[in-house]
C-alpha cells in the first residue's frame, strides 16, 4: 500500500488485471491546490463510481486484481505522459487549479512522490504476474459546464490504441446489454491513451478502455448494476481472446 496507488485483490498470471488512474479524490493534507472543498466530489477531481464498481468486479471474481490511483487527479493525473502540461492540471473544465503553478523542482517532487510510484507499483505487478487481459476503467461526465449544449448520449464507451484486439468483442458484450456504446467516444484511445500505452500495448498485453457514463453509477444500485455488466463484457471478451 502506499499514498500513490491502492490495490484491491490479489493480481493472477493469467488474469484479468483492473487499472483506474482516477478512482480517488484524495488530496493529502500537506498540500494546497487552491481550491473549494466542494470540487473534490466533482468529475474534475475523481471518476465518479470507478472505485466502487472495481470493488465489486473484484469481489465478484470478474477481475483478479484492481490497482486505483490513491490521489485526484487534481493532485497528478496518472493517465498523462511524464512531460505532458495536463499532468498537473492547472485548469480543468473551467475551474482553476492555482495549487498547481510549480515551479521546476516542486513539479519534480510532486512527480516523484505520486506518478512514479503509481506506475513503478503497475509495472512490477505486470511484470510479476504478467495478465491476460487489462481492463482500464475510467468514467466521463453526462456533459461538460464548459460546453453545456454538447450531451454526452452514450452509455458507456470503448477506448483503444493501436491494439485492437479487445474492443470489437466489448462493443458487442456491451451493446447486448442494451447500452448506447461509444466506439472511441466520449474521447477517442488514439488521443488520449497514456498508461494504457505504457503498461498494455508496451508489453503487448491486449485491453480494452472502458467510460462509464457518471450518472449511471453516481449510487450504490447503478454500480451494481453496471459491474454486472462489465463481469459479463469481461467473460465475452476473454472467451474471444482463448480462441
Amino acid at each position: 500500500m502506499s499514498e500513490a496507488w491502492r490495490q484491491i485483490g490479489k493480481a493472477r498470471a493469467g488474469g484479468i488485471l483492473l487499472i483506474a488512474d482516477h478512482a480517488s479524490a484524495h488530496v493529502p493534507d500537506d498540500l494546497d491546490l487552491g481550491i473549494g472543498p466542494a470540487l473534490l466530489a466533482n468529475h474534475i477531481a475523481i471518476d465518479i463510481g470507478v472505485a466502487e464498481v472495481a470493488a465489486l468486479l473484484v469481489e465478484s471474481g470478474a477481475v483478479d486484481a484492481a490497482i486505483l490511483g490513491g490521489v485526484s487527479r487534481l493532485v497528478v493525473d496518472c493517465n498523462r505522459e511524464e512531460d505532458a502540461p495536463g499532468v498537473l492540471p492547472i485548469a480543468s473544465d473551467g475551474h482553476a487549479v492555482p495549487g498547481n503553478a510549480l515551479d521546476d523542482a516542486a513539479r519534480e517532487a510532486r512527480l516523484a512522490r505520486f506518478f512514479r510510484p503509481y506506475h513503478a507499483h503497475i509495472a512490477g505487478t505486470i511484470a510479476a504476474q504478467r495478465p491476460a487481459m487489462i481492463l482500464s476503467l475510467h468514467s466521463f461526465t453526462p456533459s461538460l459546464a464548459a460546453h453545456p449544449d454538447q450531451a454526452r448520449p452514450w452509455h458507456v464507451g470503448v477506448l483503444y490504441n493501436e491494439d485492437d484486439r479487445l474492443a470489437a468483442a466489448a462493443i458487442t458484450a456491451l451493446e447486448a446489454e442494451n447500452m448506447i456504446v461509444g466506439d472511441q467516444l466520449p474521447y477517442s484511445g488514439k488521443l488520449l491513451n497514456a498508461t494504457m500505452n505504457r503498461h498494455a500495448e508496451a508489453n503487448g498485453i491486449p485491453y480494452v478502455g472502458i467510460e462509464m457514463r457518471q450518472d449511471l453509477v453516481g449510487d450504490a444500485a447503478g454500480q451494481a448494476l453496471f459491474a454486472g455488466r462489465l463481469s459479463r463484457m469481461c467473460s465475452k471478451v476473454a472467451l474471444n481472446l482463448a480462441e
